[in-house]
C-alpha cells in the first residue's frame, strides 16, 4: 500500500468521533480504523482514544470510573447511553 493511503487511515483515526453514532457504532468503526492503519497502541492509549471520542455527555460518566479493558469501558458506555 502507498504511503499516503496509511496516511489518511491515520488521519481519519486520529479524527474519529461518536458524533451521532451509537457507542457500538463508535467503537467498531474505531477498531477497524486502528487495524486498517496497521497502528499498534497500548491498552491504555487505545481507552484514551475511545475515551477522548465519546460524545461529552457519555465520557464524563464514563471518565469517573476506573477500567482496566476496553470492554468494560464500552459496556458502561453503552449503558450510560441508554439512560440519556
Amino acid at each position: 500500500m502507498p504511503n499516503h493511503y496509511y496516511r489518511d487511515l491515520y488521519l481519519k483515526l486520529q479524527g474519529l468521533n461518536q458524533s451521532y453514532k451509537t457507542v457500538d457504532e463508535y467503537h467498531k468503526e474505531m477498531e477497524l480504523a486502528i487495524i486498517w492503519a496497521n497502528v499498534v497502541e497500548d491498552r491504555e492509549a487505545i481507552m484514551a482514544r475511545f475515551l477522548n471520542g465519546l460524545n461529552r455527555d457519555i465520557a464524563n460518566v464514563v471518565e469517573l470510573q476506573h477500567y482496566m479493558e476496553l470492554e468494560d469501558m464500552v459496556h458502561m458506555a453503552t449503558k450510560v447511553e441508554r439512560q440519556l
